[in-house]
């Protein structure tokens, strides 16, 4: 498979080989203990876009450390959001 501007022989695995690391990064994350966190990961041309919402920035860091380390090679955008789960620190004020 061939892309605009790009050589078949420039592709680093080709459009298969990336179909296969996002897979393989998919059932790693499921089985793990980040498995109930609803990480999508999209192929985005030659990158991979992670987007979803995690609990706490460790969590999201280890999601992009174990992105990055399985897809070595191509870029990784994060877009996961990390929810505030604390307290609240005031009374809600309704009128």
């Amino acid at each position: 498979m061939s892309r605009p501007g790009v050589e078949p022989a420039q592709v680093p695995g080709g459009a298969q080989n990336l179909d296969y690391l996002v897979a393989h990064l998919t059932d790693h994350l499921a089985a793990g203990p980040l498995g109930e966190l609803g990480v999508r990961i999209e192929i985005r041309g030659e990158a991979i876009l992670l987007t979803g919402t995690v609990p706490s920035a460790r969590y999201r860091d280890d999601v992009l450390r174990t992105a990055r380390a399985e897809l070595a090679g191509h870029p990784v955008h994060c877009d996961i959001v990390v929810v505030d789960s604390s307290a609240p620190d005031h009374a809600e004020e309704v009128e």
